[in-house]
């Protein structure tokens, strides 16, 4: 399961589980109609820190492929769905854990970057952040960061994320983390495993892995510092991940609820 790692300040999406009696991949086996249970005793706590209240998604899309190859069509795709759940019932179900301070909206998406040039095939999260600060600093495409910025950053199939020693398709399909206190930002490899698709499409993946994502970085931006459950060193969609519903036509990932002491 995704873990805190307090001098790192990242959380992560982590691979279908793979109980026995389901779908054989690669030698192992999988159940894509099972899911990780929430733990028992989960709960989230607010920690005083920062929140989204109206999150503004700016994509970014790293590859040659996105601009001219084989996934050509998958960026308008993305950016429909931000369109679309940025405006909905998922921003309306996190309006659950508003603060004094921070009383969630819906959001909007800002713009959208195809990156032509392809990076290299394994690449680590260090190197994910000095290019997104170089772009911020060289490209004016990029909007600056504010308090409710948030940058996706996809990549093109065949490229591995390696963070904290750990690497894309090996154990974990997707995070988000923080720059500073100021950038905030999530990565989204391309899920080239069955592990990151779980039994779904290429884009059905991505959707429920990004929506994942948006939600913790609403609910608890830079880790910990949020909406958190201590006890399980869990996030808002670690405590429900790849249990899914369809919300406006796109697949998402279920999200706990203090409320109803469930995942919905």
């Amino acid at each position: 399961m995704s873990r805190k790692i307090p001098s790192r300040q990242i959380q992560i999406v982590p691979l279908f589980p793979g109980p026995p009696g389901g779908i054989q991949e690669g030698g192992e086996l999988f159940d894509p109609t099972k899911a990780l249970a929430a733990p028992p005793n989960a709960r989230l706590a607010y920690q005083g820190g920062q929140m989204l209240s109206s999150v503004k998604v700016f994509t970014v899309f790293w590859g040659q492929t996105f601009a001219n190859g084989a996934l050509a069509g998958l960026p308008d795709q993305i950016n429909g769905f931000f369109d679309t759940i940025l405006q909905g019932a998922l921003m309306a179900q996190m309006a659950e854990y508003d603060t004094g301070g921070y009383k969630v909206g819906n959001g909007t998406r800002t713009g959208s970057k195809v990156i032509p040039a392809s990076p290299a095939q394994n690449v680590s999260d260090a190197d994910i952040q000095a290019k997104l600060q170089d772009w911020l600093a060289n490209d004016a495409d990029f909007p600056q960061p504010d308090a409710n910025t948030l940058y996706f950053i996809y990549l093109e199939s065949g490229v591995s994320v390696t963070m904290q020693g750990e690497g894309s398709c090996t154990a974990f399909c997707g995070y988000h983390g923080n720059i500073g206190n100021n950038i905030l930002y999530a990565v989204m490899p391309y899920p080239d495993c069955f592990g990151c698709r779980g039994g779904k499409s290429v884009f059905d993946a991505l959707t429920g892995t990004s929506s994942h994502e948006l939600c913790e970085a609403i609910t608890d931006a830079i880790p910990g510092s949020g909406w958190y459950d201590q006890g399980n060193n869990m996030e808002i969609g670690d405590l429900c991940a790849w249990q899914f519903k369809t919300v406006d036509g796109y697949n998402v990932q279920l999200e706990w609820s203090n409320r109803s002491n469930a995942c919905v």
